[in-house]
C-alpha cells in the first residue's frame, strides 16, 4: 500500500486514493489523539461567529448548504472545508470545534488533550497587522489557554506525551499577501524580497511559540494560486489570474518549506509534512475534467464578473452543480475542491506533501 499511496503524481490519481485510504482511517483514530488548527478561512469553522467586530463571517446561507443539515456553520465553503477532510482521515468526525465556542467551558476532553480544538479565524494572518480578527499569534494565546488547562487534569509529563502526539495544523498566509497586494499593486523586486523575508520570520516565531508549548508534530498546508481566485480575476482587465499574488504565494511556499526543514534541524523531535494547496489547486485548474470539476474561474456563489466582485450572501445567486465548481465563492473552494485536497495532502505522492505526507506524519514512530 505504501508504494500505491506515495507514488501516485497527478490529482487525477486521487479518485484511487480514497480506496486505500478508507482502511486507514480508524488506525488514525489510535495514533492521533487530538487536533489543533490555526490559520486563516481557509481552516476556520466558525470562530468569527462569536467576534462581534468581525466583518469576516459565513454564518449565514447560502454557505452550509450541503453541511449535515444543511446549515451555515461559519465555514467559508458549501460543505465541509479541508481541514474537517483531514480530520476524518486521521479518524475523527470533522475539524474539532471552534475554539470560542468553547471558551467560557472548556470540555473534559479537551482538558484531557483529546479531540483539540480549532482557533482558526477567517481574515487573519500571519502578521498581527493582517486582518480585524484573531491574528496567529492570538491564535496561540488561545491556545496555550487549553495547554493550561491540561496541566490542571494531567501531569506535564502526560501533557507533553498527548501534545508530542497530536497534530498541529497550520494554513494561513494568503491575507498576508492580499493586504500587501491591495496597499502596493506593483512592487519591485526589492519590496518583494523584503516582504517575504519579513512573513517567514514572523512565522519562524509562531512555529517556535507552539513548539515551546509542546507541539511536535506540524502540518502546514501551503498557499494556493491566490491569483486564480475569482475574486483577483475580477479586478484584471485581461480576466486572467494576477500573476503577482501568484508569484508571492510561491515565493513564500518555498521560503516556509525551507524553514521547515532548518527547524527540523534544530528542534528535537520535531515532525513536519508541508501539503500542497498550491499543487492541488494548479494541477484541478490545468486539468479539471480529469476530477470532475467544469468550473475553474467562476464562483458557484456570488455576484459580479466570475461571480467574484460580490460575496456569497442570503441575496447572492448560487450554482446547482456545486460538485463540478473549483470555487464555492470569490475566495474559498467548494466542499469537492476541499475533498481533493485532503485526499491529497494526506495520502498523495511528494508533489502533493513533502518531504513526507500527513498519513506518514501520522504514522511516525516517536
Amino acid at each position: 500500500m505504501d508504494f500505491l499511496v506515495t507514488n501516485l503524481t497527478s490529482v487525477s490519481s486521487l479518485l484511487f486514493l480514497s480506496t486505500f485510504l478508507f482502511w486507514e482511517v480508524a488506525a488514525g483514530a489510535d495514533r492521533v489523539p487530538a487536533i489543533y488548527v490555526f490559520g486563516d478561512s481557509t481552516a476556520d469553522v466558525g470562530n468569527n461567529n462569536y467576534l462581534p467586530g468581525s466583518t469576516a463571517k459565513a454564518n449565514f446561507p447560502h454557505n452550509g448548504v450541503d453541511f449535515p443539515g444543511k446549515r451555515p456553520t461559519g465555514r467559508f465553503s458549501n460543505g465541509y472545508n479541508g481541514i474537517d477532510f483531514l480530520a476524518m482521515h486521521m479518524g475523527f468526525r470533522r475539524s474539532p470545534p471552534p475554539f470560542l465556542s468553547i471558551a467560557t467551558k472548556i470540555h473534559h476532553q479537551i482538558a484531557r488533550g483529546i479531540k483539540g480544538a480549532n482557533f482558526a479565524s477567517g481574515g487573519s494572518g500571519i502578521l498581527d497587522s493582517t486582518g480585524n480578527t484573531m491574528s496567529t499569534a492570538k491564535q496561540i494565546q488561545n491556545f496555550a489557554t487549553i495547554r493550561s488547562n491540561m496541566t490542571a487534569h494531567l501531569s506535564e509529563m502526560q501533557a507533553d506525551q498527548l501534545l508530542s502526539k497530536s497534530i498541529f495544523i497550520i494554513s494561513t498566509g494568503g491575507n498576508d499577501i492580499f493586504d500587501y497586494f491591495l496597499q502596493n499593486n506593483a512592487p519591485n523586486v526589492s519590496d518583494k524580497g523584503k516582504f517575504i523575508t519579513t512573513l517567514v520570520s514572523t512565522y519562524k516565531y509562531h512555529l517556535e511559540k507552539l513548539y515551546n508549548l509542546g507541539a511536535r508534530r506540524f502540518g502546514i498546508v501551503d498557499i494556493p494560486p491566490i491569483g486564480c481566485c475569482p475574486y483577483p480575476r475580477s479586478l484584471n482587465p485581461t480576466s486572467g489570474c494576477l500573476d503577482v499574488l501568484n508569484e508571492l504565494s510561491l515565493r513564500f511556499n518555498k521560503a516556509a518549506a525551507a524553514l521547515m526543514h532548518d527547524l527540523s534541524l534544530t528542534l528535537k523531535g520535531m515532525k513536519y509534512s508541508v501539503g500542497s494547496s498550491n499543487a492541488v489547486v494548479s494541477n484541478i485548474i490545468r486539468n479539471p475534467s480529469a476530477l470532475g470539476i467544469k468550473e475553474t474561474k467562476s464562483a458557484c456563489c456570488g455576484g459580479g464578473k466570475f461571480n467574484g466582485e460580490f460575496g456569497c450572501t442570503p441575496n447572492a445567486s448560487f450554482c446547482f452543480e456545486r460538485n463540478r465548481y473549483l470555487f464555492w465563492d470569490r475566495l474559498h473552494p467548494t466542499h469537492a475542491a476541499s475533498k481533493l485536497a485532503g485526499l491529497a495532502i494526506y495520502g498523495g505522492s511528494p508533489e502533493f506533501a513533502a518531504p513526507i505526507n500527513f498519513r506518514q506524519l501520522v504514522e511516525q514512530d516517536d
